[in-house]
C-alpha cells in the first residue's frame, strides 16, 4: 500500500513539475517570460502556458499510471 502511494506521488510530482517546466520553455521561445516585470502580456502568457503544462503534464501522468495498472491485470 505504502508503495503504491509512492509511486502516485512521485509520477504526479514529475508529471507537474515537467509539464511546468515545457511550458516554461515553450513561454521562453515565444519570448513570454514568467519573471517579466509588471502583469503584462508576455507575463501572464507565461504564467498561462506554466500552468497549462502542469496540468497537462499531470494528467499524463495519471493516465500512465491508469495503462500501468491495465497491465497488471
Amino acid at each position: 500500500m505504502a508503495n503504491k502511494l509512492l509511486v502516485e506521488g512521485l509520477s504526479d510530482a514529475v508529471g507537474f513539475v515537467g509539464g511546468a517546466l515545457l511550458g516554461f520553455w515553450g513561454g521562453q521561445l515565444l519570448g513570454w517570460s514568467v519573471f517579466a516585470p509588471g502583469y503584462g502580456t508576455a507575463s501572464i502568457g507565461g504564467i498561462v502556458l506554466v500552468g497549462l503544462g502542469g496540468g497537462l503534464g499531470l494528467q499524463v501522468a495519471r493516465r500512465w499510471r491508469a495503462a500501468q495498472g491495465d497491465k497488471k491485470d
